[in-house]
């Protein structure tokens, strides 16, 4: 029987070896940590049919257990998946290291001069559900800003996860890199992860990814710093001064795109001047796509068979083919909904005045706010930043999307020539 001593003797060793290996790799040549990807990408390409076995274990007892078809789906690995992580691992080593960036310098009149540094975090750990294409993911961010990472993926992707974690593992250390640098926690137990998010000692930062139930409860566990989004309940306001056409483009791409991400809209607002000319217009185009709307009453009086909107409907994020509809009196009205109802996560406007759009991306508090374009562009890929770990609605450290640079932190060199403090 498993002791929670064991558990905690199990955990605080991954943590030693993950603090050792992090002071390696803080110091690494980018050289080094680019050879290490290179060999990682080769490896997931060669052991694509051991991969695709192990994940084959992973969806048949997924499936025997009564797990829906949209989780088996993201744990599924395919050839397509193999090569997206391949392909993956190879654009990160195309990004530029951040690690010893000069973020500023500047000289004082006692002659001391002083840089301010990109350095790593230290240790990561990275707690996520049932997607293994994470474990490539945070892996190849981690080792190329120089944090060594521990992760604990999902109890239904363990097989993939382990099969995966090891041969990368396997191919960082042979291109010279600790193998440490990368940890996969391959106990189940949920005590796992309480001990896992309490070992201040050795990790300085987690970030969860996955639901909002997984996010709140890491959180509440944690003693050790958390980056995160609770939830992307995104919104598409659609002003008096918009075109028409072209809020209907994005208004169906927000939604309909990719409707199970943290970056779909949630949520349409539309300003009571243009809502008779769009609303029977939009509504149509959703539904053809399968799309159920949830209106208030001043939506449903220009659509009348649109389902009656509940307080629960607002502020929901469906991840789902569902979207909320409400007529706004005017911007003020908007904006203060998005505040009362929104998560910070991705808001969007849609006009062609330039006063009331400078307004919105003003006053709106998001991780990103958007002027006539989609809240699916909230994605650090999108933005030019290559890969990502996440999207952080929090305002301490990184907002947005973690790519590389928000992996790191700063120090402060100073040169001096014999200075003393008087």
């Amino acid at each position: 029987m498993t002791t929670s001593t064991q558990i905690k003797g199990y955990v605080e060793e991954i943590g030693r070896r993950a603090r050792a290996a992090a002071s390696v790799l803080a110091n690494a040549p980018t050289s080094v940590k680019n050879g290490a990807l290179l060999a990682m990408a080769q490896s997931v390409e060669k052991e694509a049919s051991s991969l695709i076995a192990a994940n084959r274990v992973d969806l048949q007892a997924a499936e025997k257990a009564g797990i829906g078809a949209s989780v088996r789906q993201r744990l599924a690995i395919t050839e397509k998946t193999i090569r997206e992580m391949s392909e993956g691992l190879r654009q990160v080593v195309s990004l530029a290291d951040p690690v010893g960036e000069v973020l500023g310098e500047w000289d004082r009149p006692n002659g001391l001069k002083i840089r301010k540094v990109r350095v790593p975090i230290g240790v990561i750990a990275m707690i996520y559900e049932a997607r293994p294409n994470v474990t490539a993911d945070a892996a190849a961010l981690c080792i190329k800003s120089g944090n060594a990472v521990i992760l604990r993926g999902g109890r239904e992707a363990l097989n993939s996860n382990i099969a995966l974690s090891r041969l990368l593992q396997r191919a960082a250390a042979n291109a010279g890199l600790p193998e440490a640098a990368l940890q996969l926690i391959e106990r189940v137990e949920h005590r796992v992860v309480s001990e896992l998010l309490t070992l201040n000692a050795y990790i300085d930062l987690v970030i969860p990814r996955g639901g909002e139930e997984l996010i709140r409860k890491v959180a509440e566990i944690s003693t050790i710093p958390v980056i995160k989004h609770y939830k992307g309940v995104c919104h598409v306001y659609v002003d008096m001064a918009a075109d028409l056409s072209m809020a209907e483009s994005i208004v169906l791409n927000a939604k309909v795109q990719k409707p199970a991400v943290c970056n779909a809209a949630e949520a349409l607002l539309i300003h009571e001047g243009i809502a008779r000319s769009f609303l029977p217009r939009i509504a149509a185009r959703l539904r053809e796509k399968g799309v159920e709307l949830r209106g208030d009453p001043g939506a449903r009086a220009i659509v009348p068979d649109m389902k009656t909107a509940t307080e629960k409907d607002w502020g929901c994020e469906f991840l789902d083919l569902i979207l909320a509809v409400r007529v706004v009196k005017d911007m003020d009205e908007a904006i203060a909904y998005i505040a009362r109802y929104g998560s910070h996560h991705s808001d969007a406007i849609v006009t062609s005045d330039k006063i009331a759009a400078e307004r919105f991306l003003r006053e709106v508090d998001s991780s990103a706010v958007f002027w006539n374009a989609s809240t699916r562009f909230n994605d650090g890929g999108q933005f030019g930043m290559g890969a990502e770990i996440g999207i952080s609605t929090d305002r301490i450290h990184a907002r947005g999307p973690m790519a590389l640079p928000e992996l790191t932190i700063y120090k402060y060199v100073v040169t001096g020539s014999g200075q003393v403090r008087e």
